[in-house]
């Protein structure tokens, strides 16, 4: 017999499986004899008060083994000499994309302009090393896109887009722990995601795909208003699945020039904020012993608004680190990552103001990226033009002072101090410094000194949407060409971009299907 239970016990019971099922036993008035499994199907923290609950959907086996799958797996079959579609791209867009073309019988041809997940790891070390960035190969360029080395977190709002939960299940088949299934803010670390990548990878290759690393596409191959192939190291022919990612600007550039129609679009702008996460953690279980023994690093999220424009944190990694994702020369762009345990020193976010097309001058359809270049390379001049990032400590750029030392930090290349108060853009720093007077009222300890800002943090979405029709996918008036992911302007992180990738892959083969 089995059962399922929506329970609620204290962070000691709910880590270990043998107090949990004692636990069950004595509430449901079963021998705990009979118990053979217990399986946690949903989890959640409720850390509002100061005793701190886990909230739990159980299956319970009472008198049976377990027996069912802990995930749902997905049949590839093989798609050797089927119909090829062109992939461009391999973050969780393309990916899941390619994966999905499998499915549905047909053969997905993989560009991608960088590395595959091994090889990049030796790029992201040089960055630290030499100071310098590899424009091909780095953070945001390379097998997994940005996400693989972005703690893997795959939480997701966008619900009503598709079926996430077959995302995070295809995940679990490629290696990834069961547990994102029960978790409500699910990650699988960035130590372990490029595994997870790697064997997405060879499941294309496997049945019959292709993937192609080091191939940048440079343009599309159009027959009228019909996309039939494009160009990298040579033509591949076929329709277009455009999942580049938000940070190839030359790929907006291209479509800019070509007469692809896109449009500006807003994005977040600010900084990356760095406490010890010791700190966080004595915030937000309200105890001074911080996590204790049974619970987690602890998150935050942080929202308010400030003259008309949304101010809160963004990708949040608790027990983290504070990477360098410039893809280019002159640029300083930072973001964050956790491994599985999230076990560091440290918890960041992004702390950014919301910023609207309306915001930039110009009609231009590039004006956002462009601003956020201009604000990359202000920032690089500021770091002695190396990867070395300006730093501000919390409090001291609320009260406009130059932080004349900078606490420990996780960010590898090194911080200079840095009055980011004075030579960021006012509509940032002061919406920034109401903010975080506003958190720091909400969240006693929160600003302080002990915490770092990091500049900057640009990269928070795309600044361009590709425009697509809402019920077929395709481009508003090329056909054959499906803008996809975040670079196109359509999700905001692994799994909603994987969602999208799955949804082109099924308007792309019903296209086929009437060419």
């Amino acid at each position: 017999m089995t059962n399922e239970y929506q329970i609620r016990v204290v962070p000691e019971v709910a880590a270990q499986e043998d107090r949990l099922k004692m636990w069950i036993a004595d509430e449901q008035g079963i021998d705990v004899r009979t118990i053979n499994g217990v399986r946690i199907l949903k989890r959640s923290i409720d850390a509002r008060q100061r005793q701190i609950f886990v909230n739990l959907k159980v299956r319970v086996y009472v008198n049976e083994q377990p027996h069912d799958d802990e995930y749902i797996r997905t049949e590839y079959p093989n798609v050797e000499g089927k119909l090829q579609v062109i992939v461009v791209g391999a973050g969780p867009g393309g990916l899941f994309a390619a994966l999905r073309l499998i499915e549905l019988g047909l053969r997905p041809i993989v560009l991608e302009r960088g590395k595959n997940v091994h090889d990049r790891k030796k790029d992201l070390a040089n960055i630290t090393k030499t100071q310098k960035v590899d424009p091909e190969s780095n953070y945001c360029f390379g097998e997994g896109g940005a996400g693989a080395y972005s703690d893997g977190k795959l939480y997701t709002r966008s619900k009503k887009r598709g079926n996430t939960d077959k995302i995070l299940n295809v995940f679990c088949q490629h290696g990834a722990s069961t547990a994102i299934l029960a978790d409500a803010h699910p990650h699988i670390g960035t130590d372990r995601l490029p595994k997870v990548i790697e064997a997405m990878r060879n499941t294309i290759i496997n049945c019959g795909g292709e993937v192609h690393f080091q191939t940048k596409m440079t343009q599309l191959i159009l027959q009228g208003d019909q996309v039939v192939g494009c160009v990298a190291d040579r033509e591949y022919r076929g329709p277009v699945i455009l999942a580049t990612g938000h940070s190839a600007r030359d790929v907006y550039r291209y479509l800019s020039e070509a007469k692809v129609e896109i449009e500006a679009k807003g994005i977040a702008v600010g900084v990356r904020l760095e406490h010890p996460s010791q700190l966080i953690d004595q915030i937000q279980y309200h105890s001074k012993q911080g996590r204790g023994k049974y619970l987690p690093a602890a998150e935050y999220a942080m929202v308010t608004q400030v003259e008309g424009r949304g101010v809160y944190s963004f990708c949040m990694c608790p027990g983290g680190f504070v990477i360098p994702a410039a893809t280019d020369k002159e640029q300083i762009v930072v973001n964050g990552m956790s491994p599985a345990n999230r076990g560091t020193q440290w918890s960041n976010s992004g702390m950014v103001v919301e910023i609207r097309p309306e915001d930039i001058k110009g009609d231009e359809v590039l004006k956002v990226m462009h601003y956020q270049e201009e604000l990359e390379k202000i920032c690089w001049q500021q770091g002695n033009m190396k990867q070395t990032a300006p730093a501000q400590r919390m409090a001291d750029f609320v009260n406009g002072k130059l932080s004349y030392d900078l606490p420990k930090s996780s960010y590898a290349p090194g911080l200079i101090s840095s009055p980011l108060h004075f030579w960021l853009p006012k509509s940032i720093s002061r919406r920034l410094q109401e903010g975080f007077k506003t958190f720091g009222r909400n969240a006693h300890g929160f600003l302080t000194n002990e915490a770092v800002m990091i500049a900057v943090e640009t990269r928070t979405s795309s600044p361009v949407r590709i425009l697509r029709d809402r019920d077929t996918l395709q481009h508003v008036r090329i056909q054959g060409l499906f803008p996809c992911g975040e670079g196109a302007g359509y999700a905001g992180g692994i799994v909603s971009a994987g969602v999208d990738g799955e949804r082109c892959a099924e308007m792309c083969a019903e296209y086929l299907r009437h060419n």
